[in-house]
């Protein structure tokens, strides 16, 4: 009885001591209970009813719509056309680009010619069409003897004129068929079966930078013009006296040396002594050797070659025979 007693008045002192009311702890049950049911909710939807809210909670977070900027973005990329190979080479595709900048290949020495020509025969066959030709040449000027001024153009890109225009297969096919016309610059399209040249057109940018250096060059021929017109003005106005003294000293310049006509006698008449010498020359004749190593012996002369001028001799020497190769010129004929 005693030890009962004992153990049941023996109790250990709180560790901690909570001065809040009890009303403030109740909350926490309250909230592990509701998180818990909603989980138990969730595990009993379908994956498309979790779905379904998922997607409600972002458009509620956001304020724009999600699908709606994915779509707009879709909507601005650029699709890529698939064509077939078949599609690029129908010239009347060319038609789509509108009016363009087409470079024509003609003749070097006639295409100044050819570009007028061929704008009238566009302007009779063609005309409904808007378009125009340009052949870039600078016109130089000259003065003729008889004091008028003529101009002649010079070709600034030879071989090539310019045509803008919207072309189409008809119209390609005319100018290509034209007399003087070597067709288009392009490129090759097609694959082995069927390949064609198709015409490239030229960019805006380019032309005005054509059209610039034609009219530089232009200006710069016409200043040069005009600088030959000054110096054959002051030439002009200068006394007859200078200008017969600078023709006399031109006259006197141009005038041949007295000695140089005899000079070019005697290297003549020492050439045809020579040819004399050379034609009395037969094979089997007795010659005598004027110059050199074996100068004056006397042999016979088997063998003589116009082209080198060699001679075959034979020689006795010592009572032995001996064949040497000379030049013509150390040889003469042996006269009694």
């Amino acid at each position: 009885m005693k030890a009962f007693l004992m153990l049941q008045l023996w109790n250990p002192p709180p560790r901690f001591h909570s001065l809040s009311p009890p009303s403030l702890s109740s909350p926490l049950p309250l909230s592990i209970s509701a998180s818990s049911s909603t989980t138990q909710q969730q595990d009993l939807l379908t994956a498309k009813e979790r779905r379904r809210l998922r997607n409600e909670r972002r458009e509620s977070k956001n304020t724009t719509n999600w699908r709606e900027e994915v779509e707009d973005t879709l909507s601005k990329k650029t699709k890529k056309e698939f064509k077939s190979w078949m599609d690029e080479l129908n010239l009347d595709n060319l038609m789509k680009l509108g009016p363009q900048w087409w470079i024509v290949r003609v003749s070097r020495v006639k295409g100044q010619y050819t570009a007028e020509a061929l704008a009238r025969s566009l302007a009779k066959f063609f005309p409904d069409t808007d378009f125009k030709v340009y052949a870039p040449a600078i016109r130089e000027k000259r003065k003729l003897k008889n004091g008028s001024i003529s101009e002649k153009p010079k070709p600034l890109f030879a071989g090539c004129i310019f045509l803008r225009c919207a072309l189409n297969k008809p119209l390609h096919d005319f100018i290509k068929e034209y007399d003087g016309v070597g067709g288009f610059i392009g490129s090759k399209v097609g694959n082995t079966k069927r390949m064609i040249n198709k015409p490239k057109p030229v960019s805006e940018y380019d032309m005005e930078a054509i059209f610039r250096q034609a009219k530089v060059e232009q200006e710069n021929a016409d200043k040069a013009f005009e600088e030959e017109q000054k110096k054959s003005a002051e030439i002009s106005v200068k006394p007859n006296s200078e200008i017969e003294s600078d023709v006399s000293k031109a006259i006197v310049d141009s005038k041949p040396k007295r000695g140089s006509r005899k000079t070019n006698k005697l290297v003549v008449t020492e050439e045809a002594s020579s040819a004399k010498k050379t034609v009395k020359l037969t094979t089997g004749s007795t010659v005598q050797i004027i110059s050199g190593s074996f100068s004056g012996f006397e042999g016979t002369l088997k063998k003589l070659s116009r082209k080198t001028k060699m001679a075959t001799v034979h020689l006795t020497i010592f009572g032995k025979e001996n064949i040497v190769n000379l030049d013509v010129s150390e040889i003469a004929l042996e006269t009694n």
